[in-house]
């Protein structure tokens, strides 16, 4: 299962693999894959083998630092 999120606030490199580690520690997670937008919005697309919670996901996105947008 595919779920696209939008997330602001990210800049850089690191940023991206702040926000990947956070979704990748999801149970079910397989697969995070940013498209970086440099203090825009990004796209993040989670790939996982059972359905998540928009709130598991914005929960892991701001453990992260970062918001759902």
């Amino acid at each position: 299962m595919q779920t696209t999120v939008n997330v602001s606030g990210m800049t850089c490199g690191h940023c991206v693999m702040s926000v990947t580690e956070e979704l990748t520690e999801l149970d079910g997670v397989e697969s995070v894959d940013v498209d970086l937008v440099a203090g825009g919005v990004s796209p993040v697309v989670v790939t996982a083998s059972r359905e998540l919670t928009p709130e598991e996901i914005a929960a892991a996105v701001e453990e992260a630092g970062y918001s759902v947008a």
